[in-house]
This record gives C-alpha cells, structure tokens and sequence, in this order.
C-alpha cells in the first residue's frame, strides 16, 4: 500500500455523530484501549497504540458512545507525522466513525503545528482521498514498514 500526504491547513469539519464522543484517551484508559485493540485488529497496532500513550500529550483519539469504545485513531506513533494506525469496531461502521476520528486526529496534529500529515502504508486509499484529499506519494510503497519484524500470529 502506499504512503500519502494530507494538507492540514485544508481540513473539512470534524462531522458530528448524535451519541458519539471523539476525544483524546486518557492515560488511565490505555488498558482498556490496548486490550480493545488487540481484540479487533493486528498485534503490531497493539503496540503502536502503546507507544500512543507515551507521548505527551497522548497521541490517541477515541470514539465512545455510552461508556463502549467504537474506534481509535493514533498519531506520531511508527514516525514523528504519521497517521495511524486506526479502526472501528466492525459492528459500527458505517456511521461515520472513522471519518469523525481521521478528521480530529488530523487536526490534532494541526493543532501540534504540522503542515501536513503522512497516512502510512495506507489501506484504503480512495476513502482518504475522498474524505481529507490526500494524494499518494510517489515510489513510497510500503514506506517505514519495509523490513518491521513479523512476531507468532
């Protein structure tokens, strides 16, 4: 997959969703997080979401609904500027969560003061496209995450 690049100056409006909260996670979370990660998605985005929680302040954004956990979204976390990883519990998809949480991490990093954003190694390419207008960049397939260390799945 390739990497791509997003204008931060040029963001649309975090979409609101009734019921739904996105915000930043707090460190007494990380638990609840990590483990809910682990649960839906890869080990690698376990740790990635991790290294999230080291940072100051904490580079994970979440959608809640209720007190549950629908998604995450992470930033700074393989390399400084990149998005990722993040996901949405499959039975929520489709309401607008991933669109809600890509939108308010870019823009958390916006508020950090970069420019622009990199999605790393990204999977759907057209929804970012559509939805921030990010543009492929050229000869980056797979970006950083040539040689990572593949561990027992």
């Amino acid at each position: 997959m390739p990497d791509l690049l997003v204008k931060l100056y040029e963001l649309p409006s975090i979409p609101s969703i009734a019921g739904v909260t996105i915000r930043r996670a707090l460190a007494p979370e990380r638990h609840v997080v990590l483990d809910w990660v682990a649960r839906f998605f890869y080990p690698a985005w376990r740790s990635e979401c991790a290294v999230a929680f080291s940072q100051s302040p904490i580079s994970c954004m979440i959608a809640i609904e209720e007190q549950k956990l629908l998604g995450f979204a992470c930033y700074d976390t393989t390399t400084r500027n990149f998005f990722g990883p993040t996901g949405v519990d499959p039975d929520c998809r489709g309401r607008g969560v991933g669109t809600a949480l890509l939108i308010a991490t870019l823009d958390a990093m916006k508020q950090l003061g970069y420019g622009y954003a990199i999605v790393g190694d990204a999977g759907p390419v057209e929804f970012y496209q559509r939805t921030v207008g990010a543009i492929v960049i050229p000869d980056s397939t797979p970006g950083v995450y040539r040689g990572m260390l593949q561990g027992d799945a």
